[in-house]
């Protein structure tokens, strides 16, 4: 099993302090906090690409770039890339530029995105959400597939047998479908044989996403492709530390300031401590507590809803940068032995 990092690049205020940190400061810190994940083990980090102020990472392969030139062995990709409001071809040749710097270690996770920002900001129209996505997907995997594209949509303009580079050092780049829970998106993707991502967040228990990975997997059999080559990843918000009790405390008020931040925007019920301790437990959603109980609850992800690969997504709003730091390392240097013990044998 996989484990790894995702981040958003938050740049909200600090809980304790009140300060805001620049987003040059923030990104700064996430690079560290890759090399980090790279030294003590970990297998990916990813990162969502948003546009507002309160997230620094419009660029996410950019960022991943600086940290190529620091990492020997993590594989770095988006999570996600909004590819309905994206140029294909920029998407890839970002990413190919990212696996050539990391030499074959670069992945695109693609998704519709929750945040709606960037569809005005880059001319796209919200009426063509789902259209614009398939298209673009489209376009995507035609360029991955081959060095010379011949293609014509609706939302882009035609291209006529041009090539498209650089070409990346894995044949091919990687390419993963994001989802925030829709069964449609689990059965696309299994019928395209694409790795699949789930977004296990919020008021949710993981078991709810058995019937979405059974789904993808089942499309992806019907479709012809081996299920046994098709990964299944998840990602939910968690946090580390020597005892759970340190950690729920650590993660509980930035988590707190953030969610409700969050739930005032989109006008849902505020979000209360119970809800935080009904999250944290082993039927949650929030992978919170010492290395022991984190580990638990990832393998029972592996072994009872079939999840490859684990990205613990931390900070959850602006925490210290130690404790950030601190909770990569023991979760590469404690954790992560602990989870791949069990699988391995199992």
């Amino acid at each position: 099993m996989e484990l790894g990092i995702s981040s958003f690049v938050e740049t909200t205020p600090d809980v304790g302090t009140g300060v805001t940190l620049s987003h040059a400061e923030r990104i700064r810190e996430v690079v560290e906090e890759i090399v980090l994940a790279d030294e003590v083990g970990l297998d990916v980090y990813g990162i969502g690409e948003h546009h507002r102020p309160d997230f620094a990472a419009s660029s996410p392969a950019v960022i991943m770039a600086a940290a190529a030139a620091r990492t020997q062995r993590i594989r770095l990709t988006s999570a996600v890339t909004i590819l309905s409001s994206c140029d294909p071809v920029r998407v890839f040749q970002d990413f190919a530029t990212l696996d050539g710097l990391s030499n074959g270690r670069a992945e695109i996770m693609v998704g519709r995105g929750s945040f709606l920002e960037s569809f005005p900001l880059f001319g796209c129209d919200l009426e063509d959400y789902k259209e614009l996505f398939e298209e673009k997907l489209e376009l995507l995997l035609q360029i991955q597939a081959s060095e010379f594209v011949t293609w014509s949509g609706k939302h882009r303009p035609a291209i006529h047998h041009q090539g498209i580079y650089p070409r990346p050092v894995q044949q091919p780049l990687p390419i993963w479908i994001g989802s925030a829970g829709s069964l449609e998106s689990a059965a696309k993707a299994g019928e395209m044989g694409l790795p699949f991502a789930l977004a296990i967040i919020g008021n949710v228990k993981p078991d709810d996403y058995k019937e979405h990975v059974a789904l993808y997997k089942e499309a992806a059999k019907r479709a012809g492709h081996d299920i046994a080559k098709l990964p299944v990843a998840s990602h939910s918000h968690g946090f580390v530390a020597e005892t759970t009790e340190k950690a729920l405390a650590q993660f509980y008020p930035s988590t707190f300031a953030r969610t409700n931040f969050r739930a005032k925007e989109k006008g849902t019920p505020p979000y209360l401590q119970s809800d935080y301790e009904v999250a944290c437990r082993f039927e949650g959603a929030l992978y919170v507590g010492d290395p022991q109980t984190v580990a638990d609850k990832i393998i029972y992800l592996h072994q009872e809803i079939g999840i490859d690969r684990f990205l613990l997504h931390v900070p959850h709003g602006s925490m210290p940068h130690q404790e950030v730091m601190e909770a990569i390392r023991l979760f590469g240097t404690e954790v992560a032995p602990l989870v791949r013990k069990q699988t391995q044998t199992r």
